[in-house]
Order: C-alpha cells, then sequence, then structure tokens
C-alpha cells in the first residue's frame, strides 16, 4: 500500500504537470501490480530494505523541468507523509484492539521511513532532485555531475548502518508530533 501510494503520487504530479509517459505506462494507478518490483519487494520482507519500480517520466514535457521534476519527486513522500498522518487519526479515534493498534502504529512508521528515507538527498532517491529543483541553474547542473555517485554513497550508508542513524531521530520526531 505504501509503495503504491508513493508511485501513484509521482504518477499523478507528472500527469498533472503534463507528462503523460506515467498514464501511457500504465502507471497512473494505485494497483501494487503496477509499482511493486520483484527483487525489491522480496528484500523488504526479508531484510527490510527495498525498493517499487521507479516511474517513468519524461521532463521535457514540463514547463519548468527542474521544478516540475522536483514536485513530482516530493509527491511521493509526501503521500507517505499523508498516510501516517491518516493512520495516526486511526489510531487515535478510533478504539482498536492492542494487535490493530500494534499493525497501524507499524504501518506509521513504515510511511514515515519511507517517505524521509526517500528525502535524503542522495541519487537515485527523490530528495537527489528535490534538491536540484531548489537549486539556481548554474548550481542544478553541477549537483547533476553528483549523480553517477549516489549509488555508491548509499550503499555505504546502507552497509554502514548510517541511513538508519539519519532516519532514527526524525522519524522519532514526527511521531512525537503526531502523538505516539
Amino acid at each position: 500500500m505504501s509503495i503504491s501510494a508513493h508511485e501513484f503520487a509521482h504518477a499523478l504530479a507528472a500527469d498533472l504537470l503534463g507528462d503523460p509517459t506515467p498514464r501511457y505506462s500504465g502507471r497512473l494507478t494505485l494497483n501494487p501490480l503496477a509499482h511493486l518490483d520483484f527483487l525489491g519487494t522480496v528484500l523488504i520482507l526479508l531484510v527490510r530494505f527495498g525498493w517499487g519500480k521507479p516511474v517513468p517520466i519524461n521532463s521535457a514535457n514540463f514547463k519548468k523541468p527542474l521544478r516540475d521534476s522536483a514536485v513530482v519527486s516530493i509527491a511521493g513522500p509526501t503521500a507517505n507523509f499523508i498516510l501516517a498522518v491518516v493512520f495516526a487519526l486511526v489510531l487515535h479515534l478510533l478504539p482498536v484492539s492492542y494487535t490493530g493498534t500494534a499493525f497501524i502504529y507499524l504501518i506509521i512508521v513504515f510511511n514515515l521511513t519511507l517517505g524521509i528515507f526517500n528525502l535524503l538527498p542522495i541519487f537515485p532517491l527523490d530528495g537527489f532532485t528535490v534538491v536540484q529543483g531548489l537549486l539556481p541553474i548554474d548550481l542544478a547542473m553541477k549537483w547533476e555531475g553528483l549523480r553517477s555517485y549516489g549509488v555508491y554513497i548509499l550503499l555505504i550508508l546502507i552497509v554502514t548502518g548510517t541511513t538508519g542513524f539519519l532516519i532514527l531521530a526524525p522519524v522519532g520526531f514526527v511521531l512525537k508530533l503526531l502523538g505516539l
């Protein structure tokens, strides 16, 4: 559900900003089958780290390619934050059994983790494109030069456990904001 909402939000934002590529690719849907990558899903289940299929976009279809690409990129994490807030409201408003409470809490934590992780400014994560879209054009082009190092940086952060360190505090902070 969380990955499907994340990828659907990317697709919807791109479509609304003038790029029909996600729609033509069958990605403008909440159907998990359109968004789940087999290996990425298996790894999420086994090692708690994985991925969904990236939504194809063609930034040449945007009026302002850098800005609009950033909007498309931030849409995915935003969907995860919205899901976290909705499930936090459910947790606060509905009488739920202990088992249900634990499950809903895990959904909230997963969505916060997914959203915050994806905002790290490292390629291929969404945060890389968000930062690029906020920079003046000359700095955005220099930022683009860092793209080729992103996967290596990300692997180092994951293998050393640094990503957990970078994400744990923000997740805890947002959980407190949500009253959890």
